[in-house]
């Protein structure tokens, strides 16, 4: 009787045909594992695990990171941390900084190195959630026998990266579980769950980055992304987020030029007499409307004459 094919041997046979690897995300991940890491299957290998120094220096880097996630990460632990789950957060080399699980599940989830201080990228222990999701730098979701690890099969991950205020991923928010009797319905709940989380992590931290800018909401047919551009007191852009770099084919280098908002939303009629007026009647409305409409008031905020601001109402058609 011909002996049943296990995980390794499933492995090697998946990651080995071309076809495969080019048409799905985890056997391409077994290849990479294969090839460019030099992993095997069968291998009874855990997370590698740093030393204290490198962790701290590792958490201090990340520490506003940590910060902006911590308040996400408390609510993925009080919606699914008591059904058997841990939410892990790693920085963008796979290295676990935070971490919540219920202390009933601690002892099962330390032997599997789902801990502060270990390491979970390809490199170290194989196609998984957080690793993949780096490596990919999309959300992914790895159930049981799709990790590359033979050891790692009890486990069942959903993962989103989270991208800084340039648009780089910058870390991995993750809900890992070995419970057995997870189905392919939980785990999509679980995964929109937290890529939910990503999502406002990415948003906490754009806001951060531009203290004192006002934030502009960049229409885009991507519900799944935060698309803001952070503008200063002139209109000038002075970042934007990844999916609003993408909507609006911005990069560094145009808003290092100096970008006005309204030509990146493309509102501008490239007309710079029509600006300098629309510019002119925005002052004067702000002027109006802080005084509920009184000329002279207005006048006086401006430091100009009644006369010289009745002159330019009527110039500006403005009531």
């Amino acid at each position: 009787m011909p002996r049943q094919p296990n995980h390794s041997d499933l492995v090697y046979q998946t990651a080995t045909q071309s076809s495969a690897a080019a048409s799905s995300p985890i056997a391409a991940s077994w290849r990479r594992c294969l090839d460019l890491h030099q992993l095997q299957p069968e291998e009874r290998r855990k997370p590698v695990r740093v030393d204290e120094t490198v962790f701290r220096s590792a958490r201090e880097r990340a520490g506003h990171l940590v910060f902006a996630c911590s308040e996400e990460v408390d609510r993925l632990y009080q919606t699914v941390g008591r059904s058997g789950c841990c939410i892990l957060l790693s920085d963008r080399d796979g290295v676990v900084l935070d971490r919540r699980g219920a202390p009933s599940d601690d002892a099962d989830f330390r032997d599997l190195g789902l801990w502060p201080q270990t390491v979970w990228s390809e490199a170290s222990v194989g196609t998984n959630g957080i690793g993949t999701a780096l490596a990919d730098q999309r959300a992914v979701m790895i159930h049981r026998d799709q990790h590359f690890l033979s050891a790692n099969t009890e486990l069942s991950c959903v993962t989103a990266p989270i991208r800084d205020h340039l648009g780089r991923v910058a870390a991995a928010l993750d809900i890992s579980t070995c419970r057995n009797d997870v189905t392919d319905m939980t785990l999509a709940i679980l995964s929109q769950a937290v890529r939910d989380a990503a999502v406002r992590v990415e948003a906490t931290l754009f806001r951060l980055a531009f203290p004192g800018a006002r934030f502009v909401m960049v229409p885009t047919a991507s519900a799944g992304s935060v698309a803001l551009l952070a503008v200063d007191g002139d209109d000038l852009v002075l970042g934007a987020t990844r999916a609003a770099r993408l909507a609006l084919r911005l990069d560094d280098q145009r808003i290092a030029q100096g970008l006005p908002a309204s030509d990146a939303l493309c509102e501008s009629r490239g007309d710079g007499v029509a600006d300098l007026d629309e510019a002119e009647r925005a002052a004067l409305r702000r002027a109006l409307s802080r005084t509920n409409g009184n000329v002279s008031q207005a006048a006086q905020v401006l430091g100009i004459s009644r006369a010289t601001l009745h002159r330019k109402m009527k110039r500006l058609a403005l009531q």
